[in-house]
C-alpha cells in the first residue's frame, strides 16, 4: 500500500535501518550524544537560540503542554479547521478560558483579522496558531500573524504538526514562543516523537505556572538536557535516531531550502493532476498547503467513496475531516515519496473516476 496520508507516512529504508540499532541506556554517553546532536541540528533547523525538547508522545501531548506551561487564564484560539479547534478543546480541558478567533472553513486566518480580536480581548496572554491546518488544506500566514501577536506583547503558541521540516519556520525572527510538530509528519519518521521549540519568554512563565504536571513541565526538560543531555523519563531512542538520520539526508540531499522546495514541487505535481481530472482543491486560492490536499469530490462521489476505491488500487489515501467527511478527500505528499509515486497514484485516481 502506497501511502499518501496526513500521517503516519511512508519511511526511507535507511531510516528504518537506524532505528533497528540495539538500543543503550537514556543514561548513557552514547545517548547523551545522540540527544546533543540532534538537539543542535533542529536549532539549526528552525534557527533558534532557544530550547529545544525531545517529548516521547505525539504532537497532542507537546500542544497541551503548551497551554499547561504558557497560560495561566486565558488564550486566544485562532481556528481554520478540526485541529485549531482540538487547540481550544485542549486549553478548554485544562481549566483555561478560551476566546475564538474562527473563520469560515476553507478561509485562512488573516492577520488584520487577529489584530482586531486582540484589541477586543487585550487581556489574553497568549495566540494559538495552527500554521497548517491539516483538515482542510489550508497553510495560515504565520509570520504575519504571530507578527500581530508580539506588536500586543502575547506568547505565541504554534501547532506546525504538518508543515514544520515541510516549509519555512524562522524560530526565532518570526518571534514564536513555543512551535511543535510529530515525527511521523513531514520528518517521514515513525510516529511516537514529538519535538518542541520553546522561547525564553515562555520558559519565564513555565518557572512561574503552577499545577502545570510533571510529564511535560518544561522546566525539568531544561534542567535535564543541561544537567544530564538526557529527559526527565525514558526517550523514544529509535525514533531520535531515525530523526538524525533523516536531519543528515537533508543535508546530503541540499539542506532545507531543497527540502521545502521538493515539497513545493511534489504539491505542484499532485494540484496539477488533481486539475487534469477536473476536479478542484477547497482551500481559498493562495493558502493551499504544501503537504496535503484537501481535494473537493466530483459529482456523483463521495469522499469515503473515492478513499475506499483508492484503497483498492494499492493507495492509501486520507479521509475528509470532520465536517468535510463526505465532500472531499486528502492526498498527502509527507514523508517518503517519489513523483513516480505522484504520478502512479494520479493514474489510479484518473482510472478510478472513468470506472475502468
Amino acid at each position: 500500500m502506497k501511502l499518501f496520508t496526513a500521517g503516519p507516512v511512508a519511511c526511507r529504508p535507511e531510516v528504518l535501518r537506524e532505528m533497528s540499532s540495539q538500543m543503550f541506556s537514556h543514561r548513557s554517553k552514547e545517548y547523551q550524544q545522540l540527544q546533543k546532536e540532534v538537539v543542535e541540528r533542529m536549532k539549526s533547523f528552525l534557527e533558534t537560540k532557544a530550547h529545544v525538547f525531545l517529548f516521547p508522545s505525539s504532537g497532542s501531548g507537546a500542544m497541551e503542554a503548551s497551554i499547561r506551561n504558557c497560560v495561566f487564564r486565558k488564550v486566544l484560539c485562532c481556528i481554520s479547521g478540526e485541529f485549531g479547534e482540538r487547540f481550544a478543546r485542549v486549553a478548554q480541558t485544562n481549566g483555561r478560558e478560551v476566546v475564538k478567533l474562527e473563520v469560515p472553513l476553507g478561509k485562512p486566518i488573516l492577520p488584520e483579522q487577529l489584530d482586531e480580536k486582540l484589541k477586543l480581548h487585550p487581556d489574553v496572554e497568549a495566540v494559538t496558531i495552527t500554521h497548517n491546518e491539516t483538515s482542510v488544506g489550508l497553510i495560515n500566514p504565520l509570520r504575519e500573524l504571530a507578527k500581530v501577536a508580539k506588536e500586543h506583547e502575547k506568547l505565541v503558541l504554534v501547532d506546525a504538526v504538518s508543515s514544520m521540516g515541510g516549509t519555512e519556520i524562522k524560530f526565532d525572527a518570526w518571534g514564536l514562543d513555543v512551535c511543535f510538530t510529530s515525527s511521523q509528519k513531514c520528518f517521514g519518521l515513525p510516529p511516537g516523537l514529538a519535538i518542541v521549540a520553546v522561547s525564553e519568554q515562555a520558559m519565564e512563565c513555565s518557572a512561574r505556572m503552577p499545577n502545570k504536571g510533571w510529564y511535560f513541565d518544561f522546566q525539568l526538560f531544561a534542567q535535564d538536557h543541561e544537567k544530564r543531555l538526557s529527559t526527565p523519563m525514558t526517550p523514544s531512542i529509535p525514533q531520535i535516531l531515525a530523526l538524525r538520520k533523516e536531519l543528515e539526508i537533508i543535508e546530503r540531499e541540499g539542506g532545507k531550502e531543497r527540502r521545502f522546495q521538493l515539497y513545493s514541487e511534489r504539491m505542484e505535481r499532485i494540484k496539477r493532476g488533481v486539475e487534469e481530472l477536473e476536479m478542484t482543491l477547497f482551500p481559498e486560492a493562495g493558502y493551499e498547503s504544501p503537504t496535503i490536499a484537501c481535494v473537493n469530490a466530483p459529482k456523483g462521489w463521495t469522499g469515503d467513496a473515492i478513499y475506499e476505491g483508492m484503497r483498492q488500487r494499492g493507495f492509501e489515501l486520507a479521509r475528509g475531516y470532520g465536517r468535510l467527511r463526505e465532500r472531499t478527500f486528502r492526498i498527502g505528499n509527507m514523508g517518503y515519496i517519489t513523483f513516480q509515486d505522484i504520478d502512479q497514484m494520479l493514474h489510479a485516481l484518473g482510472s478510478l473516476l472513468k470506472g475502468s
